[in-house]
């Protein structure tokens, strides 16, 4: 099989257009019912619900979990939230599985830790956004919003900083079951990946 694969430049939001037009595509001609994707505030996840508008396909947008950036709070931008949900959009959150409890430990007691591994090099190998899509495919199915077998199949979005970069066509798993998760396709991606700090 022959398939073209979308390279940007750089990362970013400005490749949000091209992300979700693919993915939508690639949807269509696979018969995929579920895209799953990270939406801090619900930009992304607006522009890839508009994309397919009365479609059979159910879009899962997951958000910062609550206390990320400010204790008690959430990033998504109410507005959005409101649209989404009018739209019939799945918005959810949780722990990030690359982080959670262990971030807490690293900040307290220093060190790395077997998870952080498993981030940073998909961080640095391909990217911020193929990392996030990964991980939001496991929270997603971690929360029950999309079916695990070993026939599943979705799109898988993420991004760097905002927007989105990266689509991947996905065998999901659970996150106790991270070994299982295959990325059958790389739908687009950054060439540039963001540098270390």
């Amino acid at each position: 099989m022959e398939r073209p694969i979308i390279y940007f430049e750089d990362v970013g939001k400005e490749n949000t257009d091209d992300v979700v037009k693919v993915a939508a595509e690639r949807a269509e001609e696979l018969g995929i019912k579920h895209i799953v994707l990270s939406s801090t505030e619900g930009y992304t996840a607006l522009k890839m619900a508009e994309a397919v508008r009365g479609k059979d396909v159910k879009i899962i947008a997951i958000s910062h979990q609550y206390g990320l950036r400010e204790d008690g709070k959430w990033e998504m931008n109410e507005d959005n939230m409101k649209k989404l949900q009018e739209m019939g959009v799945v918005v959810t959150t949780q722990s990030h599985m690359f982080s959670g409890v262990e971030r807490a430990i690293q900040k307290r007691l220093g060190g790395a830790s077997r998870t952080d591994v498993i981030s940073d090099t998909l961080r640095a190998v391909f990217g911020k956004g193929f990392k996030v899509a990964l991980e939001v495919v496991m929270m997603a199915a971690d929360s029950g919003h999309i079916p695990v077998s070993q026939d599943t199949e979705i799109i898988a979005i993420g991004g760097t900083r905002q927007g989105a970069d990266v689509a991947l066509v996905v065998r999901p798993a659970h996150s106790q079951n991270f070994f299982n998760m295959q990325v059958r396709e790389i739908l687009a991606m950054p060439r540039a990946k963001e540098e270390p700090k």
